[in-house]
């Protein structure tokens, strides 16, 4: 059967005109930013609040400073990640250990209030993770695509838009619970939904077909099937010129996060201590309605893509009636599900006794259900394969039940021949109550607002309008890129950079007005809201392109290796941001803070300019690919 798409039959079914496993790896990478972002947003906040509120009261300079480190690590390691996978793993198993690691690490993070090194813990293993997660999931969407023209640039940027969908919601939620709540809530909630992102992939996984699974004896009927358009027999002088061009487009991509990542922390400090946050009467009231419905409004969109996808994988031919074919991997879909909502009932319980100022016995009482339902739940699956003792108390021993399989183990793909079609309703089932949990998380938020007779804008809470915009103009963007109006990629670099810089030149002339060495203002929110719509249109034209492009020019047997080198100028432009943001203090009380947003609206437009000038040298170096 000649399919349009690599991988499974049923990948050849399409949602908006792309395969529908893209919006398997949209939604997991969705929630793997979710983490990131919720994370991100509230970390620089936390260390600087003082002891009383809860944080470590660092001076601004060691929390930016941190923040830099931490943000290019988690860019360095995917060079590492891509090469394992490359070599050894191969994209899909790279991706569920990533996952994995990374939830383990949100979890470590949860635990600060303990001790102080659980935070660093935390942090090490979303290090790590993120280098197996980031550059092999990429590398799973370019091989969706047989061909390497507008299609993928359109897939990329549907696909940029589940980053930041993901990133929405994340500061959003961790933001607002981090700052209102506590750090360690928002801390949290966001390895919740990274471990509801592992799950939503283990289980979808077969959609891919062999695409990801490390190739040990794939027959010659499936490669031709699932391989991807073969460059072999392309000359080294090819090679070599399109490998260059990665290299021109990873280095200009740092200019452009250099700057940027300004938004998780200078652009963060501004929002707190600089921009006027408190709202009253009908301002109030306004915001209240604005925040309500680019809340709604875009999980309305997710929750209709939601939709579309399970129409698909629940219509897979014979579901029904191998559904319980295999009672026992039901029954352990059904106590991994009950771990889940143990932990996420617990989450909730604890924040929402905790915001009332309850006693902690009257928490304890109230997670007593779960943990009956967690045990029971257990118990049964012991039973079910035959195990009995008096470890069957232990609920969480039903944890390593529910992937114990037995006899049977994987095949020479990975892939556990056991798990049959039903593991897709399975994976829906995961994606629809996670989505549950954030609409019960989200209702409750709003109504909490709006009985409140003022409100203080979180200062996380801009962050979230990047993620909004692109969540608007990504479709927008895409079907451009699709069109006769589509440009060619050294341009879109170049456009990309000037808005950014144009979004940094509106944040210093808002701060014209700031006196030197002020610690704090009262500028109006405008100017953020409008810096980040410029640098979101300079997002879309960089970022989901060079993933594209990244993708179309590197030989298949180097493209995770290739996206590591992309991510690996990620690492030197954030380590540079943070870097660079620590010396706000200094700057603003010698220059003002004008001067500093000025440093980041010439240095891009620089690149940007050079960008286009060299447009089609560059254009010339990729020899047709487009």
């Amino acid at each position: 059967m000649d399919f349009t798409y690599n991988g499974s039959e049923l990948n050849q079914k399409t949602i908006l005109g792309h395969p529908s496993g893209l919006y398997v790896l949209f939604f997991t990478e969705m929630w793997e930013r979710f983490s990131y972002y919720g994370m991100r947003a509230i970390l620089v906040l936390f260390l600087v609040s003082s002891f009383t509120d809860g944080g470590w009261g660092w001076e601004r300079s060691e929390a930016l400073a941190l923040y830099g480190v931490y943000t290019g690590l988690v860019y360095i390691t995917p060079i590492f990640g891509g090469l394992i996978a490359d070599k050894l793993l191969g994209y899909r198993k790279a991706v569920i250990i990533g996952a994995l690691i990374m939830t383990l690490g949100h979890a470590a993070m949860a635990l600060e209030i303990f001790n102080n090194f659980f935070l660093y813990l935390g942090l090490v293993f979303l290090i790590i993770g993120n280098g197996f997660f980031k550059p092999n999931i990429s590398s799973i969407v370019g091989q969706l695509y047989k061909t390497e023209g507008q299609d993928k640039d359109a897939g990329y940027t549907i696909f940029y838009m589940g980053i930041n969908s993901g990133a929405f919601l994340g500061i959003l939620l961790c933001g607002y619970i981090g700052e209102n709540i506590g750090w360690h809530y928002g801390f949290g909630l966001a390895g919740i939904f990274m471990f509801f992102g592992m799950l939503q992939f283990y289980y979808a996984q077969k959609i891919f077909g062999s695409i990801g699974i490390l190739n040990k004896s794939k027959s010659s009927e499936d490669s031709i099937k699932d391989k991807p358009q073969d460059f072999s027999k392309v000359s080294s002088n090819i090679i070599f010129d399109r490998l260059l061009v990665i290299i021109i487009f990873s280095f200009c991509v740092i200019f452009f996060w250099w700057a940027f990542e300004q938004a998780g922390g200078s652009m963060t400090i501004f929002a707190s201590d600089y921009t006027d946050r408190l709202l009253e009467g009908n301002g109030a009231l306004i915001f209240k309605i604005f925040n309500s419905l680019i809340t709604v409004v875009p999980m309305i969109i997710l929750s209709y893509l939601i939709y579309l996808l399970s129409l698909i994988t629940f219509k897979v031919p014979q579901m029904f009636s191998n559904s319980f074919s295999f009672e026992g991997r039901i029954r352990r879909a059904e106590y991994c599900l009950s771990v889940i909502i143990l932990f996420t009932y617990a989450f909730i319980i604890r924040l929402i006794t905790g915001s009332a100022g309850l006693e902690e016995s009257v928490s304890f009482f109230l997670l007593i259900p779960a943990y009956w339902f967690a045990w029971a739940q257990g118990a049964k699956r012991c039973h079910d394969r035959g195990n009995s003792g008096w470890y069957q108390i232990i609920p969480f021993y039903g944890l390593w039940m529910c992937f114990a399989e037995g006899k049977s183990g994987t095949n020479e793909y990975g892939v556990n021949p056991k798990i049959d079609e039903s593991s897709y309703k399975l994976s829906s089932v995961f994606l629809i109550s996670s989505f549950l949990i954030i609409w019960i998380i989200i209702i409750w938020m709003l109504a909490r607002e709006f009985f409140l007779p003022t409100t203080e804008v979180p200062a996380s809470w801009y962050g979230i309008l990047n993620s909004f915009y692109i969540i608007v103009f990504a479709p927008l963007v895409s079907k451009i890129w699709q069109s006769k109006y589509n440009v060619s990629g050294p341009f879109k670099f170049g456009f990309g950079l000037i808005s950014l810089a144009i979004g940094f030149a509106i944040l210093a002339y808002g701060s014209i007005n700031i006196p030197l060495g002020a610690k704090t203002a009262s500028v109006s929110m405008i100017f953020l809201i409008l810096a980040y719509f410029f640098h979101t249109m300079g997002e879309l034209c960089v970022s989901p392109v060079g993933l594209s492009y990244v993708s179309k020019l590197a030989p298949k047997n180097l493209v995770g290796l290739m996206f590591g080198v992309w991510f690996v100028a990620n690492f030197i432009a954030n380590t540079a941001a943070g870097f660079t943001g620590s010396f706000i203090d200094p700057i603003v009380e010698v220059y003002g803070m004008s001067i500093f947003f000025l440093i980041f609206t010439i240095i891009p437009t620089a690149a940007g300019i050079v960008m286009l000038i060299a447009n089609k040298k560059i254009v010339k170096m990729m020899h047709g690919v487009k």
